[in-house]
C-alpha cells in the first residue's frame, strides 16, 4: 500500500464552497487534481494507494480526509471530474464531527485530526515517511521498502516551523529540479513506485 498526504494551509474545511469557483476554497482545485491523479490510471483505479487530504484553512480546521477507494474497480464508480470529485469532498466537509471520525461510505472517511497526529498514527504502524522537498535526495537513488507514504503540499508549501518538524519525522526527497505542480508530483512518485514494481 502507496499512501499520499497532501497539505493545504488555506483549503476550506467546510462544503460550503463553490464547485464552479474551486481557486476561491483555498485552491481546492489543487487538492481535486492531486487527488485525481493519486488514485487514478487510465480506465482504472490504483487499488494499492491510500490519499489523505489535510485542510487546514477555514472555518475549523484541521481536518483530515482519507480517501481510499478500495473495491472499486473501474473508474466509473467514481466519475472522474473536477466537478464530481469536489462534490465528493464537499459531502466529506459536510459530515465532519468535532469530536469523532465519521465514516462517510465505504472508504472515505473524515475527521478532525492535524497533519502530525495522522503522521504519528502512520509511524506507528510501520509505515516509512518520505517528505517532498526540494533539497531532498533524489527519487530514483532510494530503493522504496512496502508501504511508504509520501508528504507533500500546495503551491504555498508547509510553513518553515512545521516543515522543519516533518523532516525530522521522514527522509526529505526530491523529483528534481524543477518546481512541478503538486498532482504532477503524485504522478512522477507513482510512475517511479510502478517502475520499482512497489
Amino acid at each position: 500500500m502507496r499512501e499520499f498526504i497532501y497539505f493545504s494551509n488555506s483549503a476550506r474545511t467546510t462544503g460550503n464552497f463553490n464547485s464552479e469557483k474551486l481557486m476561491d476554497a483555498g485552491r481546492m482545485d489543487i487538492a481535486i487534481h492531486t487527488l485525481i491523479n493519486a488514485l487514478f490510471l487510465s480506465h482504472k483505479i490504483r487499488e494499492d494507494t491510500k490519499i489523505h487530504l489535510l485542510f487546514n484553512g477555514p472555518p475549523n480546521p484541521p481536518q483530515h480526509l482519507e480517501i481510499f477507494p478500495e473495491g472499486r474497480k473501474s473508474s466509473g464508480e467514481i466519475t472522474l471530474s473536477k466537478k464530481n470529485v469536489a462534490g465528493l469532498i464537499k459531502k466529506m466537509l459536510f459530515r465532519a464531527k468535532r469530536d469523532k471520525k465519521v465514516i462517510v461510505e465505504p472508504g472515505y472517511e473524515i475527521e478532525k485530526k492535524s497533519i502530525f497526529k495522522v503522521l504519528n498514527d502512520l509511524i506507528e504502524e510501520g509505515k516509512e515517511i518520505y517528505i517532498l522537498d526540494a533539497k531532498g535526495e533524489d527519487i530514483r537513488k532510494i530503493k522504496f521498502k512496502d508501504n511508504p507514504v509520501f508528504v507533500l503540499a500546495d503551491q504555498d508549501g508547509f510553513p518553515h516551523k512545521e516543515l522543519k518538524k516533518l523532516k525530522s519525522l521522514g527522509t526529505a526527497i526530491s523529483v528534481g529540479k524543477l518546481t512541478y505542480f503538486a498532482s504532477q508530483v503524485v504522478t512522477i512518485v507513482n510512475n517511479e513506485l510502478d517502475r520499482q514494481k512497489i
